[in-house]
């Protein structure tokens, strides 16, 4: 196993779901303050969940998200 590679690909992974995730996450809580459905002061659960199907990993992972 070449660690370097290794790591490099974890962490290209990671910088990918990450920059997504966030971009899906300010898109729609902007469209539901424009909607009227969130004022912009809340909090709420967010929940990622990890699988990797070669290793049987399930992992979940769970914080609060604050608009203010």
């Amino acid at each position: 196993m070449n660690d370097e590679a290794f790591n490099l690909s974890i962490r290209k992974f990671l910088k990918q779901f990450g920059v997504s995730a966030q971009r899906v996450i300010e898109r729609s809580v902007e469209d539901a303050v424009k909607a009227g459905a969130l004022k912009g002061t809340e909090s709420f659960q967010a929940r990622a969940v990890l699988h990797v199907d070669a290793l049987g990993i399930q992992e979940t992972i769970e914080a609060e998200i604050t608009l203010s």
